[in-house]
C-alpha cells in the first residue's frame, strides 16, 4: 500500500516554493509508491478541508514559476488554538481533516509561523515534516532559507538602479528593504549593491551619524548617498520605547524609510528621497541558487518520509543538507549578530550602521 503525503504552503509567498514543492513530489513519486494531496491556501485549506489529489503532470514545468501552484494564506499561530466568530475549533479540524484526506504525512513549507504550527500538529500527534522558506532568512538551525538569495538579487538590483539616479541627481536616496524583525535581506543587498549606510532591527542608529556619513562624503566630493534602511530599523531612541509607544510616534510619519529621508532633509539641506520596492522583492522566478536550495529541500523531506522520521525540519548546515527538530527551531529568532564577521566586513570597508 502507498504513502499519502500531503503538501501545503503557508504564509507569504517567495520564489522556490514550487521548486521544493516538485523536488518533494519527483522524490516521492521515485523513491516511494507515493500519492500526493495538494492542500490549498495553507492552513487555512487544512481546517477547512480544501484540497485536490495531485497528478504527476502537475508538477512539470514548476521549477522556474514564482509564487505557489497551491495558494497560500496567513492563519497566525497566536490564534490557532482561539475559537472565533466563526465557531471553528482550528486545531481540531486540522487533524480531523488530516485524517479524512487519509494522511500519512504532511509537508509544510513556510517561515516562523509556519513552523509554530507545525509544531504544535507535530505535539498533536501528526507526522509532519517542515520545509523552511522566507526572505527574511530568520529561521534558526539553517544556514539559509530559500527565497532569500532571490530576493537578494532583487532588491540588489533596485540598489543598482538607484546609484544611477542618485549620482545624476547628488541625491542622498533611502531604500527600504523588508525585514521587519531581522536585518539579513539588507545586509547582503546593502553590501552587494554598495549602500555607503545600512541600518539593521538589530543595530540601532544615530540619525546625527547617518547625516554625517552624507557631510563626511560632500566633503569628499561625494554628492550622493546610498542608504539601505530595513523596514524594521529603528533610531536609538525607539529601540528603547515598548512597542505601543513607537507605534504612536510613528503615527502618520510615513514609514521608516520616509521619516529618515525626511529628517536627512533637514539635518544636512540635501535632497533625500526614500524608494520602497516593497513586494516585487518576493516575487518572480527564483535564482538558480534557489531553484537548487529548493530541491535539495524536497528531496531531502522525501527522504525523511522514507525513512518514516518525522517531526523536523530540513535544513542547510555548514554546505551540507541536514534537519532540526521542529521543537528546536520554531518560534526561535534568528537575527544578525552585530559581531557577525560579514557586519565586520562591512564595516571594514567604511559602511557606517549610523551607530
Amino acid at each position: 500500500m502507498g504513502i499519502r503525503i500531503g503538501i501545503l504552503t503557508s504564509g507569504g509567498d517567495c520564489p522556490g516554493l514550487n521548486a521544493a514543492i516538485r523536488g518533494v513530489a519527483r522524490a516521492a513519486y521515485q523513491t516511494l509508491d507515493a500519492e500526493i494531496v495538494g492542500i490549498r491556501a495553507g492552513y487555512r485549506g487544512l481546517i477547512d478541508g480544501d484540497y485536490q489529489v495531485m497528478q504527476q503532470h502537475q508538477f512539470s514545468g514548476i521549477l522556474t514559476m514564482g509564487g505557489t501552484i497551491l495558494g497560500t494564506s496567513r492563519t497566525p499561530f497566536r490564534n490557532m488554538r482561539l475559537v472565533e466568530e466563526d465557531n471553528v475549533d482550528k486545531v481540531h479540524a486540522m487533524k480531523m481533516n488530516y485524517r479524512a484526506m487519509r494522511l500519512d504525512c504532511l509537508v509544510t513549507l513556510g517561515g516562523n509561523g509556519t513552523h509554530k504550527t507545525a509544531n504544535l500538529l507535530s505535539e498533536e500527534g501528526l507526522n509532519v515534516i517542515g520545509l523552511p522558506k522566507t526572505i527574511d532568512n530568520d529561521i534558526f538551525g539553517t544556514d539559509f532559507t530559500f527565497g532569500f538569495h532571490t530576493a537578494v538579487d532583487i532588491a540588489t538590483d533596485v540598489i543598482d538602479r538607484i546609484h544611477t539616479t542618485a549620482a545624476s541627481h547628488n541625491r542622498v536616496m533611502v531604500i527600504e528593504i523588508m525585514g521587519n524583525k531581522a536585518g539579513w535581506l539588507t545586509l547582503y543587498a546593502g553590501i552587494a549593491g554598495g549602500a555607503d549606510v545600512i541600518l539593521l532591527p538589530e543595530i540601532p542608529y544615530d540619525i546625527n551619524k547617518v547625516a554625517a556619513v552624507i557631510d563626511e562624503r560632500a566633503r569628499n566630493n561625494k554628492f550622493f548617498t546610498i542608504i539601505a534602511v530595513a523596514e524594521g530599523a529603528m533610531s536609538l531612541e525607539e529601540s528603547q520605547m515598548k512597542r505601543k509607544e513607537r507605534e504612536a510616534a510613528w503615527e502618520g510619519a510615513g514609514t521608516v524609510s520616509q521619516r529618515i529621508a525626511s529628517q536627512l532633509t533637514q539635518i544636512t539641506n540635501a535632497e533625500c528621497r526614500a524608494v520602497i520596492p516593497g513586494h516585487m522583492q518576493r516575487g518572480g522566478s527564483p535564482c538558480a541558487y534557489d531553484r537548487v536550495l529548493s530541491t535539495e529541500f524536497g528531496v531531502r523531506a522525501a527522504q525523511l518520509i522514507r525513512e518514516g522520521r518525522f517531526g523536523l525540519t530540513v535544513a542547510l548546515k555548514e554546505g551540507r543538507i541536514s534537519e532540526n527538530k521542529l521543537k528546536d527551531v520554531a518560534g526561535v529568532p534568528k537575527p544578525v549578530d552585530p559581531n557577525d564577521q560579514i557586519v565586520i566586513s562591512a564595516r571594514d570597508i567604511n559602511i557606517s550602521f549610523g551607530d
